[in-house]
């Protein structure tokens, strides 16, 4: 029987970086400071790398191996240098497929924006996909992770597909349940989880400064809620809030390093349990493969996809 490699080499996506470069500047939600951010191409194989400007271009890589807290944000940190709020720029990459992109900044903080991923979409779709010549590889979960604290509960389990669900709820008129599923792509995540914006309660903005928190806040770059309503609308979604916190899930599932064939399930989840998820999982090489393709090929094909020449760097 003749064999299609070129039929299998196409099951076998390329990886990717960014176009040409793209830039924007804003200030950080927590700090207050202003910083500069650039979208650069990287080669193959380099994944998602902050480098800090202003720090003769120290890397710091976007892997849950330089976490460093993940308290109202998820903010790396690696030999002391530290980059907050990384989660709706990854989140934004992840989904739009970017495999290797540097990711330059002048700050200690990613801007803030509008307080949702739109702007960095905006910037991809400015900056354009290239496709690089090496294989994509991704990481499929081959037996369920999953795990409960303080009524927070959180897993990841086999599929075909990157597939998310997201159920938060909160004891307040205007959000409740609210519960999201998608698949997630470019196309759904840019239209349906893009343009959620963070959100916040004025009861709790005078305890978090003290903190050291959302000095930048404000009602350009949040949806701020009171005891009863939200005080700076409309929504933008009915299921806004939920929206948001599944776009931060995303950011978070990022830092696992490879596109996920997945299904993860998440419930009143936050960036903790979020982290400690991909953790876990790569702690365990029993739960997952790193396959270059994206579905399981028929059992006829494997010795044929084995074979298969690499492409040329």
């Amino acid at each position: 029987m003749a064999l299609d490699l070129h039929g299998l080499l196409r099951g076998m996506p390329f990886q990717t970086t960014i176009g040409q470069p793209v830039e924007v500047s804003g200030i950080g939600l927590h700090t207050a400071v202003r910083g500069h951010l650039r979208l650069a191409p990287a080669p193959a194989d380099t994944g998602i790398v902050f480098r800090r400007t202003d720090l003769d271009n120290f890397p710091v890589e976007a892997h849950v191996g330089n976490v460093a807290r993940v308290s109202y944000a998820t903010s790396l940190m690696k030999k002391g240098v530290l980059i907050s709020t990384t989660e709706h720029l990854l989140a934004a990459l992840y989904s739009c497929q970017v495999d290797n992109c540097y990711v330059d900044l002048d700050a200690i903080e990613v801007p803030i924006l509008d307080g949702s991923a739109l702007p960095f979409i905006a910037m991809l779709d400015c900056a354009g996909l290239r496709t690089l010549r090496r294989r994509r590889r991704y990481l499929r979960v081959l037996q369920p992770l999953e795990f409960t604290d303080a009524g927070r509960t959180i897993g990841i389990y086999p599929a075909n597909e990157f597939r998310v669900e997201c159920e938060i709820d909160f004891p307040h008129p205007a959000i409740g349940r609210q519960q999201v599923e998608l698949q997630v792509n470019r196309r759904t995540f840019s239209h349906l989880l893009a343009p959620a914006r963070t959100f916040g309660f004025e009861r709790d903005f005078a305890g978090m400064r003290r903190m050291g928190l959302i000095r930048g806040g404000s009602y350009e770059n949040a949806l701020v809620l009171s005891d009863q309503e939200i005080v700076n609308g409309p929504l933008r979604f009915a299921d806004e809030f939920g929206r948001h916190k599944t776009l931060d899930l995303i950011g978070d599932l990022a830092l696992v390093g490879r596109p996920l064939r997945a299904r993860v399930a998440a419930h009143k989840a936050g960036h903790a349990l979020h982290t400690q998820l991909v953790t876990r999982l790569l702690a365990d090489a029993s739960l997952w493969t790193e396959t270059p393709e994206e579905s399981p090929a028929p059992r006829r094909h494997a010795a044929a996809a084995a074979a298969a020449p690499a492409p040329a760097d």
